[in-house]
């Protein structure tokens, strides 16, 4: 389609209206963001997956300024910023505020692939869930404002005298709710494998309920992923609902079968992120980040080479 100068011009205004008062512009609906770079036809499957940073545990401490320059140091180039830890990414910033973090990031070279918050969706409580919806809702127009493209959120817990199927219902239609509310502002809800839904049958029967094309799985890398019939079977139930995250953890544990996980990820031409949350404490965060990132190379390589 050729636009002329007007209709740009018109088009521009509204996306700076938008942009500055965190909503898309009337009437417009803002398109799906993809993080993932265009791919070329003739590139290894898997070749656009990207290594990057969950700010939790490994960088709670690092103010924003200290995780930007961390990430360029281990040429670690994309976050999910896990709330309340000290970089300071929260609802509670003004439109202003919001720029700025924006431009930081632009300006660093580092992607802010999203907000990690910790909204669930299980409470029998009507109230809670009211809660938990509407603080969601406030993560997506803070990613959408901040230049995110997605938010993070838990299933999460099953409850005494609550069938699970009712609570499986519950997760799946506040998730399409939420889902809806994203797609407006270009968002994408990333349902993390946690907690008491953990087991992958689970996720697979919630996300048969959340069918909006905004709602997607978020890949945790938990033991459980082992159980039943095994990591084969259990990333088939749900991968043709991956997001644009997987979370993976300490590339060198030999507990969980990541080389595995690579070649499946690689087989299913997954194009997204991997997120490091680490939880080990290494004397020097920078260089363990960095040594992650080039395990995870090393997979990615050797996984492509076995496809």
């Amino acid at each position: 389609m050729e636009w002329n100068r007007r209709d740009f011009a018109k088009a521009l205004t509204a996306g700076g209206i938008a942009f500055a008062s965190g909503l898309p512009a009337a009437g417009h609906r803002v398109a799906r963001a993809a993080t993932a770079p265009a791919r070329d036809d003739d590139a290894p499957a898997g070749s656009s997956m990207r290594f990057g940073l969950v700010t939790y545990m490994w960088a709670a401490d690092w103010k924003l300024s200290t995780l930007l320059a961390n990430c360029q140091k281990a040429n670690v180039l994309g976050v999910e910023l896990r709330t309340t830890h000290a970089h300071g990414v929260e609802p509670t910033l003004n439109d202003d505020e919001r720029m700025e973090i924006r431009k930081r990031f632009a300006d660093s070279g580092v992607t802010l692939v999203g907000i990690g918050s910790n909204e669930r969706y299980d409470s029998p409580d009507e109230a809670t869930l009211k809660k938990a919806i509407e603080a969601t809702k406030e993560f997506v127009r803070l990613s959408h404002d901040v230049g995110g493209t997605g938010v993070k959120v838990k299933p999460d817990s099953f409850h005494k005298d609550v069938p699970r199927e009712k609570t499986i219902e519950q997760i799946g239609k506040t998730l399409n709710e939420l889902g809806e509310y994203a797609s407006g502002f270009g968002q994408q809800i990333r349902l993390e494998v946690h907690g008491q839904c953990q087991e992958l049958p689970t996720i697979k029967a919630i996300m048969d309920i959340a069918t909006h094309e905004q709602v997607a799985v978020c890949w945790n890398s938990n033991p459980a992923d082992l159980q039943g019939e095994g990591l084969d079977h259990n990333f088939q139930l749900v991968s043709k609902r991956f997001g644009e995250t997987c979370h993976i953890h300490e590339l060198e544990d030999t507990k969980y079968p990541f080389r595995r996980l690579f070649e499946l990820l690689v087989k299913s031409d997954y194009q997204g992120w991997l997120l490091m949350e680490a939880s080990s404490k290494p004397e020097d965060r920078v260089a363990a980040l960095a040594k992650q990132r080039e395990l995870f190379e090393q997979l990615r390589d050797e996984a492509q080479k076995s496809d």
